[in-house]
């Protein structure tokens, strides 16, 4: 029924007399809200009582659309006008608060959305504000220095051409709450209209939804309970009004995605908004991003200073050091850390890093009071998919530092394409660190957290099946890759730069696959994997894990009964004794049971390498006469054998007799031999001319040089040197030109040439920071002369 014309209505009716004028009218609700502008959602609102006091404008535009005569728009107007709710003005509040607002400037409605809006009074100064005033600062907040100044200085900006909004984010434990609440207090007094902090609640069961948000923050600014709008839309809209032209800065604390967070951000004006999250929030649009790290050593250090005392912590900077190490430098750790040592006076700092390097009791000892990494990491763990929780537990079983794609497929059992896009995914979630280059990292205590979730989320049956599938996947790309660097297999230069690049990155991740197929009786796979790897051992001898490889390729042979493995392979590890560890005595001992076993089974080729490390290790301790009759039964042990690698081996035994000569004052001999190498390696060149016949090519040039240079025959080195620059080229190793631009310098000055030696020694210097990972002939070993290749 419509009300009576000019007839009294209470706070229900507005509600009821519109409905019935448009029923009157024979409108639906979508013809009335299109023909007065107003939404649907809004039309709804009012004819349902949930909006009972419509601003006078929305009501005449209404009314026209509903062609109402004058006595019935009084009727509605007075129903609306007993609608709006009259002012309460609450309590006050406290004068410690320091989140204060002044009363907003008059704003007139400028559209739908702020017609929705209940009639508004100023808000009082520091009306409703206590329940989200800023809480406390931590006094002993440490580091963080480069990013607060960025906020400073955005903070300074007195016309910002947009709102001000700042993303905090990273994973959990690195004081995002912390430093957004510090900034906060440090900026208050660019901010007089206040400064508000509010929970999102992102790892609650239920976080909070943006309509609940909104209806805080607007309570918090003073908006009676009653005038508070029922809609989420018309709440952000009357939020945007509010804070136009207001200095206001608003802390939103953990947010869970950006459906929670775009409707509390201002349209306009000079409010700053700061939001933590540990999601990074791909999707929120012109915002300025702050991905915390970790602290550095030094600021950590300072961090358990602050918290237990600087005398304290000060008197074991080395002890400290590695507690802040066994804390990964997160700083929530290294509170706990300090919180332990406060709460324990007596206990000294190496104590505590003694119960923390036992990685089984870590994530334990990690928790004091409510203060816990477990938890913490739980929380975002609970509220992946199925999937990204499975790769993130499996991330715990890989071994490097970091990993690729690949290597967690291989763990995962996932498609590497899928593994990849979940690995984003979880670095959006700020559980992984992406770092490029199809490259991820785990913070070592999410690595704990995570290993910890495998054993409770998967069987050990589960986990042992990952492990096999992995490394027999990692094993396999293993051999592969080695297998490019085997003179027997490589033809070309093809693949071998991803080869190498793959066989050094991912090293971590094969070596403890090497290690698990020994463990589990995969020995033969361990000795493969082995043999194929040896010739790329030659790039880097100074690498520290060859002696790890051979050590458990011997062993497997042993395991196997494999007497002709065995020979091989101690034979590898006597190579590594001598020309990475240049542990010559131990190299000797190796190589003599190398050739023994050998001699047992009948091997020749792997009896004259046998001599050639045996001959090594003797001229290494300057034993030149012993080395010289064991290269001399060298060469024929290789005559005969039709393999690149014999081929390879004799020449390198006459290499090696030219050094002892030399070595030995017997110069000119050594010129001779070492012309007669060179000549038969260049033969070599002609009938395959691969990179590592060049290589071979480039370092017998570097030695006649050497010999050259021995007798001061200043030109003929001269020579060698560019021979041998310009294998170094066609063998694609130009980092391995240094020891040659170095010495061929040297014999330009004794020429009298200094300017061109000053240009070749200057570009010595700069190669020297790539010339750590060569091959050998380029580096000199205790004792003089150039290691040989195998």
């Amino acid at each position: 029924m419509v009300a009576g014309d000019g007839g009294r209505t209470d706070t229900g009716d507005f509600g009821r007399l519109l409905a019935g004028y448009r029923s009157a009218a024979g409108l639906t609700q979508e013809e009335l809200a299109a023909a007065a502008g107003v939404s649907l959602r809004a039309l709804g609102d009012m004819e349902r009582g949930r909006t009972r006091g419509p601003q006078r404008r929305t009501v005449r535009a209404l009314a026209a659309a509903l062609h109402l005569a004058d006595d019935r728009v009084g009727a509605l107007e007075r129903a609306a006008q007993a609608g709006r709710p009259r002012s309460v003005r609450p309590e006050p509040a406290p004068v410690e608060d320091r989140a204060r607002v002044e009363a907003p400037a008059p704003v007139e409605a400028r559209g739908p959305v702020e017609d929705r809006g209940p009639a508004l009074r100023a808000p009082a100064v520091g009306e409703g504000q206590s329940s989200l005033a800023l809480p406390r600062d931590i006094a002993d907040f440490t580091a963080r220095e480069d990013v607060l100044a960025e906020l400073v200085a955005l903070a300074s900006e007195d016309l910002p051409a947009h709102p001000r909004v700042v993303l905090v984010s990273g994973q959990p434990g690195l004081g995002k709450t912390a430093f957004a609440l510090h900034t906060a207090h440090v900026l208050a007094g660019r901010f007089p209209d206040g400064q508000l902090s509010l929970n999102l609640g992102a790892m609650s069961a239920q976080p909070l939804s943006a309509h609940d948000a909104l209806g805080q923050v607007l309570r918090a600014l003073g908006v009676p309970d009653a005038a508070v709008p029922v809609g989420a839309e018309e709440r952000a809209g009357l939020y945007r009004a509010l804070v136009r032209e207001r200095r206001l800065l608003l802390v939103l604390d953990d947010a869970a995605d950006e459906g929670q967070v775009r409707p509390l951000l201002p349209g306009s004006g000079p409010t700053m908004t700061i939001v933590t999250s540990r999601n990074l929030l791909p999707g929120l649009e012109s915002v300025r991003r702050l991905s915390l790290d970790v602290l550095t050593a030094a600021e950590a250090a300072d961090l358990l200073a602050r918290i237990a005392g600087r005398e304290r912590i000060g008197a074991a900077p080395d002890t400290t050091a590695e507690l802040a190490r066994l804390c990964g430098y997160l700083p929530l750790a290294l509170r706990i850390a300090g919180q332990r040592l406060v709460a324990r006076p007596q206990q000294t700092v190496a104590h505590l890093v003694r119960q923390l390097a036992a990685e089984e009791n870590r994530l334990d000892l990690l928790q004091t009071g409510d203060l816990a990494i477990r938890p913490a990491f739980d929380l975002s763990y609970r509220r992946l998919p199925a999937e990204s929780r499975l790769v993130l537990r499996r991330s715990a079983l890989t071994a490097g530092p970091d990993f690729t794609a690949a290597v967690a497929a291989a763990h995962t059992g996932l498609p590497e394409v899928r593994t990849e896009l979940l690995l984003e995914q979880l670095a959006d979630a700020g559980l992984v660190q992406a770092l490029g280059a199809d490259r991820y990292r785990l913070h070592d205590l999410i690595r704990l957290c995570a290993g910890e979730r495998l054993t409770v989320d998967e069987t050990a049956e589960e986990v042992a099946q990952a492990r096999d599938r992995a490394a027999r996947l990692l094993l396999g790309r293993t051999v592969a890759c080695g297998l490019r660097f085997d003179p027997e297999h490589a033809e070309d230069d093809t693949g071998t730069a991803e080869a190498a690049q793959w066989l050094e990155r991912e090293h971590p991740d094969w070596l403890a696959a090497l290690h698990y197929a020994q463990r589990t009786g995969l020995h033969r796979e361990v000795i493969d994997t082995a043999e194929a790897v040896h010739w790329f051992s030659d790039r880097l001898m100074s690498w520290g894990i060859w002696e790890e490889v051979f050590q458990l390729s011997v062993d497997a042979a042993r395991a196997l009964g494999d007497r002709q493995a065995e020979a091989v392979h101690v034979n590898y590890l006597a190579w590594t004794n001598n020309s990475c560890l240049h542990n010559y005595r131990r190299g000797i001992e190796l190589a003599a049971e190398g050739l023994r076993l050998a001699e047992e089974v009948g091997d020749r080729e792997q009896q004259g390498w046998a001599l050639v490390y045996l001959s090594n290790g003797l001229r290494s301790m300057q034993r030149h006469d012993e080395a010289l009759d064991a290269l001399r039964r060298a060469p024929d042990a290789f005559a005969g054998i039709d393999t690149r690698s014999a081929a390879i081996g004799r020449l390198v035994a006459l290499r090696v007799i030219a050094t002892c000569l030399r070595e030995s004052g017997r110069a000119e001999e050594a010129v001779g031999a070492r012309r007669r190498v060179l000549a038969s390696t260049l033969e070599l060149v002609e009938r395959q001319s691969t990179p590592p016949m060049y290589l071979l090519a480039a370092m017998t040039a570097h030695e006649l040089g050497l010999d050259c240079a021995s007798l001061k025959h200043w030109s003929a080195a001269e020579t060698a040197y560019r021979q041998a620059l310009a294998f170094y080229e066609e063998a694609g190793r130009p980092d391995s030109m240094t020891k040659t631009l170095t010495e061929l310098g040297t014999v330009l000055i004794e020429q009298g040439r200094a300017e061109e030696a000053r240009e070749l020694l200057t570009e010595a210097l700069g190669r020297l920071g790539d010339d750590s990972r060569t091959y050998p002939g380029t580096r000199r070993p205790p004792g003089g002369g150039t290691v040989p290749p195998r």
